[in-house]
């Protein structure tokens, strides 16, 4: 039940007839204090049409505009302020709940459309750092509020497996590593040989162009260079493969940049046909003046292909292979000038589809202040902290309920819930300076906040002993009033998270639910054999539903008990 749509009509059948009921919906506000009411009108627009001070129009509506639906209607000021009948209008919300189950705040405008998004991306050879975590979980809560709305998702780890590096890491393998230290321990070996190699470069510059010929011996298909970077890559989807159940994501497909090495030479041969390559000293570009962005380099003076050109053919592949309505690239903000470049071209090749194309920047994690960079060594591995929130975590299971059934389970979902919350609840656009200190408080603004408040709610319907499905009659107190209001706010909410990619959105809804629905707790005898008893249960019920909801579309799990 959509509050705002329920006030427009009225307003419109009884006010503004002559208003379409989008717009007076549109303008409609949600006081900032509870005790205002429940929605408001502002009545500045109608100021000029009436010649009237928006103040005296208030007032003249308040005294004329009433409905079965509305507890009271009153002027405040410029603002005509309504109050909802909360035991009439409660009833229709909750029951709507209880009804719909798990399809309640879906919505249908995704029906019969793809989505893929590309999303994670890590490097093999390098281990997963803090750095990558926010393209797996905004990646995955999009994916997540794409289904919801009707969507098929297709989630793309396009893993970094090509490019100069891996030379430079085959050179110092080769120079001063230890088959069995790799062996060992993989991902940290190899990371330490990685950074030796920029570390001696520095003293002896000749190692670069040694990296360079290596990579070179890799494109050309050099046995015993291909045999060590397949071996790097098996090493690294094992290392990575633990994270990712940590974290409860899985994709559709892993092909990565050196997947497009066959792919690419049809995008060259499209530009020719074009008339689009050009040469620019020695290099292929394609120049983009109209679009007011630096020309796109399709090939480096040796013939060498860039990212751009991959980035280009594996845009042709997902369209040809997914038919894809809508493409979302979850990837750095640091990053919108190449994206700009790589839709720049497709549209200059006439391809409609890549309007469809959208980049979904995101700011960086920071350390003192600092980019984070494996190649200078300041880099915080997510295994690492993924590690201690799970063991902090259990430290306080130990300490709260040292009985607690599957204990260890509960930690791991707690732990990794408040990894993921941390990075969520904030601005997608903004950079989060990494403390561990913030990101594991399990009191606040924090994802084992929401998760505790959940089995609150469990452990209530547990202690009443009345199964369910429950049945909402109604209440009329003004505690259950306001989690009530914060319940009918999901779809509209899914909505625009989606919309707005921006899972911060929902984030940030789920701990004024949570907040609303702990006040309540704390202010009624939920538990008490009277004739609401039921309905309070019912309450306890749909807020429970909704945060469990809610947490699953951020990727988070919610215990029944903690």
């Amino acid at each position: 039940m959509d509050l705002k749509s329920v006030l427009a009509t009225e307003m419109k059948s009884q006010v503004l007839s002559s208003w379409p009921e989008e717009d007076i919906c549109k303008l409609i506000e949600i006081p900032k204090h509870a005790h205002l009411g429940d929605l408001a009108f502002p009545c500045f627009r109608l100021a000029k049409e009436w010649r009237k001070s928006p103040g005296v129009i208030a007032a003249e509506i308040a005294q004329t505009f009433h409905s079965p639906t509305f507890k009271n209607v009153e002027a405040v000021g410029p603002y005509v302020n309504v109050r909802f009948d909360p035991a009439l209008t409660g009833k229709e919300i909750v029951s709507s709940i209880l009804k719909q189950g798990v399809q309640y705040g879906s919505h249908p405008f995704g029906n019969g459309k793809t989505i893929v998004l590309d999303m994670s991306s890590p490097n093999i050879a390098k281990p997963f750092s803090m750095g990558h975590l926010r393209s797996t979980v905004i990646g995955n809560a999009l994916a997540n509020l794409a289904e919801k709305c009707g969507y098929e998702t297709v989630k793309i780890n396009y893993i970094g497996d090509w490019g100069t590096q891996f030379g430079k890491l085959i050179v110092a393998f080769k120079k001063w590593g230890d088959e069995e230290k790799v062996k060992e321990n993989p991902i940290a070996e190899l990371f330490t040989l990685y950074k030796k190699f920029h570390e001696e470069a520095v003293q002896d510059p000749a190692l670069e162009e040694e990296g360079r010929k290596a990579f070179k011996l890799l494109e050309d298909g050099d046995e015993e260079i291909t045999g060590l970077w397949k071996w790097f890559k098996c090493e690294s989807f094992e290392a990575f493969k633990t994270i990712y159940t940590l974290l409860g994501v899985n994709f559709d497909s892993y092909n990565g940049e050196a997947f497009f090495n066959d792919k690419m030479e049809e995008v060259v041969q499209l530009l020719q046909e074009k008339a689009l390559l050009e040469t620019s000293q020695g290099a292929r570009v394609v120049w983009l003046e109209d679009e007011t962005l630096p020309p796109c380099l399709i090939k480096k003076t040796d013939g060498a292909t860039l990212y751009a050109t991959r980035d280009l053919a594996a845009a042709l592949y997902r369209q040809r292979e997914y038919s894809f309505d809508e493409a979302l690239y979850v990837v750095g903000q640091e990053q919108t000038v190449h994206f700009k470049q790589v839709k720049g071209v497709l549209e200059k090749l006439e391809f409609d589809w890549a309007r469809s194309m959208k980049h979904i920047p995101f700011g960086l994690y920071l350390k003192d202040g600092k980019k984070m960079s494996t190649r200078k060594g300041r880099v915080i591995l997510l295994e690492e902290v993924l590690a201690e929130a799970v063991a902090m975590a259990d430290e306080n299971i130990k300490k709260k309920n040292p009985h607690l059934k599957g204990a260890e389970a509960v930690a791991r979902d707690v732990g990794v819930g408040a990894v993921i919350f941390h990075d969520l609840k904030n601005d997608r656009l903004n950079d989060i300076e990494f403390s561990l200190e913030h990101m594991l408080t399990f009191e606040g603004e924090t994802g084992p906040y929401l998760q505790y408040t959940h089995a609150r709610a469990q452990s209530i319907l547990r202690k009443a002993g009345v199964a369910s499905p429950y049945t909402f009659n109604g209440l009329k107190d003004s505690a259950s009033w306001e989690v009530i209001k914060q319940l009918r706010l999901f779809p509209e909410t899914v909505e625009r998270a989606w919309k707005g990619c921006a899972p911060s959105i929902l984030a940030k809804y789920l701990l004024e639910l949570a907040k609303s629905f702990n006040s309540y707790y704390g202010n009624t005898k939920i538990i008490n054999p009277d004739p609401e008893q039921e309905s309070r249960l019912a309450l306890v019920f749909a807020a429970a539903s909704l945060l469990s909801q809610g947490l699953s579309l951020l990727g988070i799990k919610s215990p029944d008990e903690m």
